[in-house]
């Protein structure tokens, strides 16, 4: 009886709902993004890989291994089931999400980089909760805010006080790792899709003077993050110091002029820009493929966003609508934040570019949630 129920769940899962050809454009750029990615962290990694593990290849080897075909796998079985049926699993995955942002904090499981410790590792493998969460807790969000309907979360007590206390155990537990970058980038996802769905304009505004108010007493009370604003603010006051990585991350966006010293003739890659494959990969590709491609790929995010907010627009159901508007704006904004930060206009928060960062549990969540959209734009009429 049970393998029988089980059978039509998967078959029910897979079942489609008046599907069209998927959209060829968002298919173009993702691809173009991916294998982007993978052609400057080659590039990028050549000289730590070489440093850490006497190997040239490992980054790009490590990316394709536990990033890019894990992340093709997801990407297939999201593109296929049916992305309405997420609705019913987005509980479940949120709560396995959680567990795994709990496994961070328990020693011999957990394990940690610098000052952030947001890694899990089992069976020779690591994993990053915070990347996954990204995707999971916003499939929870927009199928909580598709059924709330607009009346009910213009209203304080049914609306944005719930919103806000389920933010707040995710922030918190992202943010003790800590990790400002990622709970940043979960935050001001949460508040698009939460204002497109019908939030109030009032509610978001006191949320936005409450993290305003906590942020100054994070600053405050935490040494290093004064630090960083400082540097964000002054950043020749310490150039061996704590200002030491914005640096020569502008030496070597400085350096790549229009056309750039060509690809794989980095010098800041050797030895003097940290996190060269990882954060601060656009600051490499800004160096060896100069000013015209950095600005190309900026273009490409603005018109896949443009692209899936179009996708977003002709569907005809708010839970399809609101996913594909919270994927976008996570990408979006994640690119903004890291960019930003490496041309020194935002503080730097050791925020990844999506599809192009050296970082296998990101590519893979980016995939998934790439296979989503893909489904989506099956559901619409886009000619």
């Amino acid at each position: 009886m049970r393998k029988v129920k089980l059978k039509y769940f998967f078959q029910d899962l897979f079942r489609r709902r008046g599907e069209k050809k998927a959209d060829t454009q968002l298919i173009v750029m993702i691809t173009f993004l991916t294998i982007f990615g993978l052609l400057m962290i080659f590039s990028a990694g050549v000289s730590l890989g070489w440093q850490k593990f006497g190997d040239t290849y490992w980054f790009v080897k490590h990316q394709i291994l536990f990033g890019l075909l894990p992340g093709l796998v997801f990407f297939f079985i999201f593109s296929k089931i049916d992305y309405f049926k997420l609705k019913s699993l987005a509980a479940p995955m949120l709560l396995v999400s959680i567990f795994l942002l709990v496994l961070v904090y328990i020693p011999g499981i957990g394990s940690g980089y610098g000052t952030s410790r947001s890694w899990i590792n089992f069976f020779g493998f690591s994993l990053q909760p915070s990347e996954i969460v990204k995707l999971t807790f916003l499939i929870y969000l927009v199928a909580w805010l598709s059924e709330k309907g607009e009346k009910h979360l213009k209203d304080f007590h049914q609306g944005f006080l719930p919103f806000t206390i389920v933010l707040f155990v995710v922030m918190a537990l992202i943010g003790l790792q800590p990790d400002t970058g990622s709970v940043s980038i979960i935050v001001f996802t949460s508040l698009i899709v939460f204002f497109i769905a019908g939030g109030s304009l009032v509610h978001l505004a006191g949320f936005g003077a409450a993290g305003i108010m906590g942020l100054w007493l994070i600053i405050k009370t935490s040494p290093y993050r004064a630090e960083r604003l400082t540097t964000f603010l002054h950043p020749e006051l310490d150039p061996h110091g704590i200002g030491y990585h914005i640096n020569q991350a502008l030496l070597a966006v400085g350096s790549g002029g229009f056309f750039g010293r060509g690809f794989g003739h980095s010098r800041q890659k050797f030895a003097y820009l940290p996190e060269s494959a990882g954060d601060s990969i656009f600051a490499v590709i800004s160096e060896e493929l100069g000013f015209i491609v950095a600005v190309a790929l900026v273009v490409v995010f603005i018109f896949l966003l443009l692209r899936v907010f179009k996708i977003a627009q002709m569907s005809n159901e708010p839970f399809g609508k609101l996913l594909a508007i919270g994927i976008v704006s996570w990408f979006v904004i994640q690119a903004f934040f890291n960019i930003g930060a490496i041309i020194g206009i935002l503080p730097l928060t050791g925020i990844p570019l999506p599809f192009i960062s050296y970082g296998g549990t990101a590519l893979m969540t980016c995939l998934a949630a790439t296979g989503i959209l893909v489904n989506i734009s099956r559901q619409v009429d886009l000619d």
